[in-house]
C-alpha cells in the first residue's frame, strides 16, 4: 500500500503561489506522471512543455522555473524509510500550516501502523501517490502486487495497481448540506481476477463468453439484439468493440476470452436471414487432430436461421 496526503500537495501547491483551480488541477496530474517522465520530465512539463517519445510537443502548464522547486523537493522527499520521508516531507512543506498538518496526519497513520506490526514492506508513505480526483481531502493510497508478469514483450514487469481511494470530507456536504467524513475505496475487479488467474488460484480453465462478431459497424444495433437474445437465455455473450476491420483479429480476440462459440453475420447473411455459427472448441480440436477429410466431414462452423440462433448456440454448448 502507497499513502499520500492531499494536504501535503496543498501544502507544496501554496508554496509555489498556486492558487485552486485549472492551474493547481494541472499541477497534479503532471505530478501523476513522475514515475514515468521523471524529475526532468516534470519541470518540463510544468514551465515550458516537452516532446513526447513519440515526438508529439505536450504544452507546459506555464509556471516559472524557479516556481517548480517546491514540487520537485515533494516527489524527491521519498526516502530510505518511512520516517525519512517524513523528514522530508516537512522540509518540503515549508511554511505551510496545511501542508504540515498533512505531514502530521501521515505520521500518525505511520505511528498506528507500527503498532499494529505493520512496517514499510507492506505501507509505504510515498509522495507520488496523487489520485487525480479533485474531491479529495486527506489521506490517499493505492495498493500494488509486486510479483512480477511479462509484459507483451516478454520482459519483466511488477503487476501494479489493483486499487485506490483516499479521505474526502466535503463530498456529502455537497449533495446533502450535512458534513459527513468519509474514505473511499475503488477495486480493479478485471485486474484482481487477472492476478488470481497469473497467481494459478482462480478459473483460468473456465468458459469465456459467447463472441458477437462485427461484419458491418452500421449494423451494431443488430449485433448488439443478438448479444442481448443469448443473454436473456443464460448464455454469457458480448459484442466485438475492437476495430471490426480485420476479421481475424476479432477469432483472436474470441480465443483469448476462451469463447466457445463465435457468431457471425455479414450482409449476404442478413439478407437471407441467416447467421453462422462456429463451434471454437470443436475447429480447435479438429484442428489439432484431425486429418483433412475428417475436418471435411466434421465443419466446426455451420448456417442456421436468425430465428434459431439461441436454439443453435445452446446446442453446441450443451455438447
Amino acid at each position: 500500500m502507497r499513502v499520500n496526503n492531499r494536504k501535503v500537495m496543498n501544502g507544496v501547491l501554496e508554496e509555489m503561489g498556486v492558487t485552486a483551480g485549472e492551474q493547481a488541477d494541472a499541477v497534479l496530474r503532471t505530478i501523476d506522471k513522475f514515475d514515468k517522465v521523471g524529475e526532468a520530465g516534470v519541470r518540463e512539463l510544468l514551465t515550458t512543455g516537452r516532446k513526447d517519445d513519440s515526438g508529439a510537443f505536450i504544452d507546459g502548464v506555464g509556471l516559472a522555473a524557479d516556481a517548480v522547486d517546491p514540487v520537485i523537493a515533494f516527489l524527491s522527499s521519498k526516502g530510505a524509510d518511512n520516517a525519512e520521508t517524513l523528514a522530508n516531507l516537512r522540509a518540503a512543506a515549508g511554511a505551510s500550516v496545511v501542508g504540515l498538518e498533512g505531514v502530521e496526519e501521515l505520521a500518525e497513520i505511520a505511528g498506528l501502523l507500527a503498532a499494529q506490526g505493520v512496517g514499510p514492506d507492506r505501507v509505504v508513505i510515498d509522495p507520488s501517490i496523487v489520485r487525480g480526483l479533485g474531491y479529495y481531502t486527506g489521506p490517499v493510497f493505492e495498493a500494488e502486487l509486486t510479483f512480477e508478469i511479462l509484459d507483451e514483450k516478454g520482459r519483466k514487469r511488477q503487476f501494479g495497481s489493483v486499487a485506490g481511494g483516499g479521505r474526502y470530507d466535503g463530498l456529502v456536504e455537497r449533495f446533502t448540506g450535512q458534513k459527513v467524513p468519509a474514505t473511499g475505496l475503488s477495486i480493479g475487479v478485471d485486474r484482481l481476477l487477472a492476478a488470481l488467474r497469473a497467481k494459478g488460484l482462480a478459473g483460468t480453465q473456465d468458459q469465456g463468453p459467447v463472441v458477437v462478431t462485427v461484419m458491418d459497424r452500421a449494423r451494431m444495433a443488430d449485433y448488439q439484439a443478438m448479444a442481448a437474445e443469448l443473454r436473456a437465455a443464460g448464455i454469457r455473450a458480448e459484442v466485438y468493440l475492437g476495430n471490426p476491420k480485420n476479421f481475424g483479429n476479432q477469432l483472436k480476440y474470441a480465443d483469448k476470452r476462451r469463447s466457445p462459440v463465435a457468431v457471425i453475420q455479414g450482409g449476404d447473411e442478413a439478407e437471407r436471414g441467416v447467421v453462422q455459427i462456429k463451434d471454437l472448441v470443436l475447429g480447435a480440436k479438429i484442428a489439432a487432430q484431425a486429418s483433412h477429410d475428417e475436418w471435411k466431414a466434421q465443419p466446426a462452423q455451420s448456417e442456421v436461421p436468425r430465428a434459431d440462433l439461441v436454439a443453435a448456440v445452446a446446442k453446441i454448448l450443451s455438447a
